[in-house]
């Protein structure tokens, strides 16, 4: 296993891959928390505004797999629920078969 810049530069691919997609699951929960104090159209709100730029592609994603009778306020949770459990750990395997992420330490 490599050791300090050349462990980051070799798997860069990753490491930039993994931070996106963990801005993006947890700015759905702030955008889910968030919705409850903010009415749900507030064009002069730039926090709003950044929460939903980041969001609203998973958020629209995630409508399309759930039903019908979740509420469009829980969407973004439901959408952190997706990329948590379900995208983040197919990336990382897929990364893994693909030999982009890093190993575990060998023996």
């Amino acid at each position: 296993m490599g050791q300090g810049a050349e462990f980051i530069r070799d798997h860069a691919v990753f490491w930039i891959a993994i931070y996106a997609l963990g801005i993006v699951t947890w700015s759905c929960i702030g955008r889910f928390m968030l919705a409850w104090f903010v009415p749900s159209i507030q064009p002069s709100n730039y926090i709003w505004r950044g929460f939903v730029l980041v969001t609203e592609w998973a958020v629209r994603a995630c409508a399309l797999v759930t039903p019908r009778y979740v509420r469009p306020v829980f969407l973004p949770l439901v959408a952190f629920f997706w990329l948590y459990w379900f995208v983040r750990p197919a990336f990382y395997v897929a990364s893994l078969l693909l030999g982009i992420a890093p190993r575990g330490i060998s023996g």
